[in-house]
């Protein structure tokens, strides 16, 4: 991190020196909660979304009850668990077991259906599953797949060991030969089956990782408004109240409101947020944004998907310069990060090319670009702590360059040597040869005082192959009319070069997004090229 970035922040994170060396010692071998647990038994570890509270000792001792019970079944270091649950404490306690018992853990994303969850279980190679029956295809989940142990996490489901039941057999007692475990998350899958990317090493978060975002233990309350089965709640929100010993309050299915009153009457410091939460804070009328304090709020990370300038710029507007920006995925990243403070003299910007690892955007011949060009990002593979989609090295060796992998992203340094992202390439629109990148419409579109989301596809054009269409979610207090388009068209014609500016724009009640908050722009392609037997 720069300089610039450091300041940004007041005081960072401290604890006791002799504190710190017991952190780090526990982290080594998965064991970060045991140290809280020993430190401040009896302090909120997790609340769950109906208000539930679980202690630190609680969750430590159910931990360590699911090792003794996975042993039990079987389970050796290095066997994989699948978890398909919801946010509530349970999710943690698995966490904690598989960090401290050497095993590789997979979250999964509850929302997929049946076949997609035993998909998922099945590839990457799990031995157990804890499923959530809050999942309404749980029962076909687990009647399609093999493992030496199902546990049911809520209500009992048949062919299951239901996880209270199971656990009150073992000792909570701190296990005596902890390992640490793995992560292996995966992709969203918007081409193609989803991949495992398992990582060379275990991801560990020492103490000095929370360092830049200002953690003061006698306040810090750390708010997860995300799924945590998704990389960045994981391993922002999940894993980093974990290792500072703080309260994890998950919140109930998002509603804009519930999570303003949160913040309030948790007097919330930390949060991990995509940028269509932002929109729909923002999207909330003055009067009732103007009830809830919002002080306590000293960092919201984000990333997960490009956040228009407008939406950034009004957040900062409301909560201060407590907006903390990276560029990453589940494969990693190679550090970019950006301030509030500092995005402000870059608007629009990822962050500046990083010290440490190395990064470079190269055209489809794998030259390097030159400033302000656009291109595939590469980021250098950290030494002996790289990644490999699981089972899959074709698509390992096709995201390599040089020592450098791709994750499909455009974008380009301004000559400053920040980063500006454009789209993904698998999202590209070709019009007449040319390469158009969706992302930069939708930022400017998002601008529009009467557009509340947007994303725009390339749609079939006989003559260039592709057309661009835009199509848009209305704010409240508008309705759609060919005026309104075109007053849009008008708008972007302002700030758009001729070949990129849309040529329609169509008006629909919601856009598909995931879970995590990304715009499911095939999902919204898909709609128009029904008709045609090809598709670009």
């Amino acid at each position: 991190m720069s300089g610039q970035q450091i300041n940004d922040r007041s005081e960072a994170y401290r604890e006791p020196p002799e504190l710190v060396e017991r952190l780090e010692s526990a982290e080594l071998v998965g064991m970060t909660l045991s140290v809280w647990a020993d430190v401040q038994p009896d302090a909120v570890c997790v609340v769950d979304p109906d208000g539930t509270r679980h202690s630190f000792a609680e969750v430590n001792a159910n931990a360590n009850r699911i090792v003794r019970m996975l042993r039990d079944a079987g389970l050796q270091p290095g066997n994989a668990v699948a978890l398909v649950c919801s946010n509530r404490a349970e999710f943690v306690e698995v966490t904690a077991a598989t960090m401290r018992a050497g095993w590789r853990l997979t979250p999964v994303n509850w929302h997929l259906t049946a076949e997609e969850i035993a998909y998922i279980v099945t590839n990457c190679e799990a031995k157990a599953v804890f499923i959530d029956t809050v999942v309404t295809s749980a029962d076909q989940v687990v009647n399609n797949v093999s493992v030496s142990m199902s546990v049911s996490i809520g209500e009992p489901l048949s062919g299951c060991h239901a996880y209270g039941t199971e656990l009150a057999r073992f000792s909570g007692a701190d296990i005596e030969d902890p390992q640490v475990g793995n992560l292996m998350l995966y992709t969203s899958g918007t081409t193609g089956r989803p991949k495992g990317v398992l990582r060379e090493a275990p991801v560990l978060q020492m103490p000095q990782y929370y360092d830049p975002r200002r953690y003061d233990r006698s306040t810090a309350v750390q708010m997860c408004p995300g799924p945590a089965y998704h990389a960045a709640p994981f391993l922002s929100d999940l894993r980093s109240a974990m290792g500072v010993g703080i309260p994890l309050v998950f919140t109930p299915r998002w509603n804009s409101e519930t999570i303003l009153a949160t913040i309030q009457a948790w007097k919330v410091t930390h949060m991990h947020m995509v940028p269509i939460m932002f929109q729909r804070l923002l999207a909330l009328p003055e009067e009732v944004r103007a009830r809830y304090d919002v002080s306590s709020v000293v960092s919201i990370l984000h990333g997960g998907a490009p956040c228009p300038t407008d939406v950034k710029r009004a957040m900062i507007g409301w909560f201060g310069p407590v907006l903390d920006e990276y560029y990453g995925a589940s494969e990693g990243g190679s550090g970019f990060f950006i301030g509030s403070a500092e995005w402000l003299t870059k608007p629009g910007s990822v962050g500046k090319k990083p010290a440490l690892l190395g990064s470079r955007i190269l055209d489809e011949h794998n030259r390097e670009c030159a400033a302000g060009v656009e291109g595939r990002i590469f980021q250098e593979v950290p030494p002996n702590a790289g990644f490999s989609y699981f089972k899959d090295p074709e698509k390992t060796n096709a995201s390599r360059v040089d020592g450098y992998y791709t994750l499909g992203d455009m974008g380009y340094f301004d000559t400053d040597d920040y980063l500006f992202l454009s789209g993904r390439s698998a999202e590209t629109i070709i019009s007449g040869g040319v390469n158009i990148y969706p992302q930069e419409i939708d930022n400017v579109l998002s601008s529009h005082p009467a557009v509340a989301d947007c994303a725009t596809v390339g749609i079939p054009d006989k003559e260039w192959g592709e057309q661009v269409k835009s199509v848009v979610t209305l704010r409240p207090g508008f309705e759609a009319s060919a005026d309104l388009a075109e007053d849009i068209l008008t708008y972007a014609s302002r700030c758009l070069a001729s070949f990129k500016r849309p040529r329609s724009i169509d008006f629909v009640p919601d856009l598909p997004r995931s879970e995590a908050g990304k715009i499911k722009r095939d999902k919204v392609r898909e709609r128009y090229w029904q008709a045609h037997a090809g598709n670009i």
